[in-house]
C-alpha cells in the first residue's frame, strides 16, 4: 500500500517556534501575574492555570515533533497535528471564556496559527493510513479513545441533561462564573464524537482512522495532562475531594499515553532525512 510522505521543506518547525513562543508568553503570564484571571472565580482561574501548565508540556511536543516532522516523519506529523488540535481547543476557551485581559490578542493569534498551520500543512500528516495494524493492536490504540469519548460525553451528560429539564445552569457554570461551557459545547459537539468514531474505526482498520488516531491520542495525552494539572492546583488550594477524580483522569491520561506509544511504534514509512 502507497504511504504518503512528508514533503521536503515542510515549514513545520517554523510554525512550531512561531506559536510555541506565544504560547510561552501566555503561559508565563498566566502562572506568574494575578492580573490576567483577576476577575476570573477561583474555581475557573485555577483551571486556566492547569490549562497553562499543560500548554507548557504541549510546547515541548509541538518543537520536537515539528522538527522531526521537517526531517520526514509522518508519524511524527501526526503528533504535531494532534497538538495543534489541542492548542485550538485551548485557546477558543481562553479567548471566549476568559475575562478580556492585555494578553487577548496572544490568545487570539495562538488560536489563528495553530488553526491555520493545520489547514495549510503541506505534508498532510492526517491525509492517509499506513500498512493496515494487527487486531490486537488495533485495541490497544482503540480502546482509550472509545472509553474516553463515551466517560467524558457521559460525565458531561449527567450535568447537562438534568440542567436543560429544570432550566437552571449547572454547578459547574455557576462555579466558573460563565454563561456557557465552551469546554462542554467543543468536547460535546466534536472532540468526544470525534474519538468515539476513529477508535471504531481502527477497530475495523479503517484507513481514515489509522491516519487520525494518533493526532486524537496526542490532544488526549496533553488534555488529561492538563486536567491533572488542573485538580493538582484545586488540592494545592485547599479544594477537598479532588483525589478520585484526579487518579480516575491519570489512569484515562496514562492509557492514552500507552496508546500513543503504541501508535508511534508503528513502522513510519515517512522517516526520511530531508535536506533544510
Amino acid at each position: 500500500m502507497a504511504v504518503s510522505e512528508a514533503p521536503r521543506s515542510t515549514p513545520s518547525l517554523a510554525w512550531s517556534v512561531a506559536i510555541s513562543s506565544l504560547v510561552v508568553v501566555a503561559s508565563a503570564g498566566g502562572l506568574l501575574s494575578q492580573q490576567f484571571y483577576a476577575q476570573e472565580t477561583s474555581d475557573w482561574a485555577t483551571q486556566a492555570r492547569g490549562q497553562d501548565l499543560g500548554n507548557l508540556l504541549a510546547v515541548v511536543l509541538l518543537l520536537v515533533s515539528g522538527t522531526l516532522y521537517r526531517r520526514g516523519s509522518v508519524v511524527a506529523g501526526r503528533v504535531w497535528r494532534g497538538t495543534l488540535l489541542y492548542l485550538i481547543y485551548a485557546y477558543v476557551v481562553y479567548a471566549v471564556a476568559v475575562h478580556f485581559n492585555r494578553l487577548f490578542l496572544v490568545y487570539v493569534a495562538v488560536l489563528g496559527l495553530s488553526a491555520y498551520a493545520v489547514i495549510l500543512d503541506p505534508g498532510r500528516a492526517a491525509a492517509d493510513g499506513d500498512a493496515p495494524v494487527a487486531r490486537g493492536g488495533r485495541r490497544v490504540i482503540a480502546i482509550p479513545l472509545i472509553v474516553t469519548g463515551a466517560l467524558f460525553a457521559l460525565l458531561w451528560l449527567r450535568e447537562v441533561i438534568p440542567a436543560v429539564i429544570s432550566g437552571d445552569p449547572p454547578r459547574s457554570l455557576t462555579d466558573a462564573g460563565l454563561v456557557a461551557n465552551p469546554i462542554h459545547v467543543i468536547d460535546l459537539s466534536v472532540v468526544l464524537p470525534a474519538f468515539i468514531a476513529t477508535g471504531v474505526g481502527v477497530l475495523k482498520d479503517a484507513r481514515w482512522a489509522r491516519a487520525w488516531c494518533v493526532p486524537w491520542l496526542a490532544f488526549s495525552l496533553l488534555m488529561g495532562a492538563s486536567i491533572v494539572f488542573g485538580m493538582v492546583l484545586a488540592a494545592a488550594g485547599g479544594a477537598a475531594g479532588t483525589l478520585p477524580a484526579m487518579i480516575v483522569v491519570g489512569l484515562v491520561t496514562l492509557a492514552s499515553g500507552v496508546a500513543l506509544r503504541w501508535g508511534l511504534l508503528r513502522p513510519d514509512p515517512g522517516a526520511v532525512p530531508h535536506p533544510a
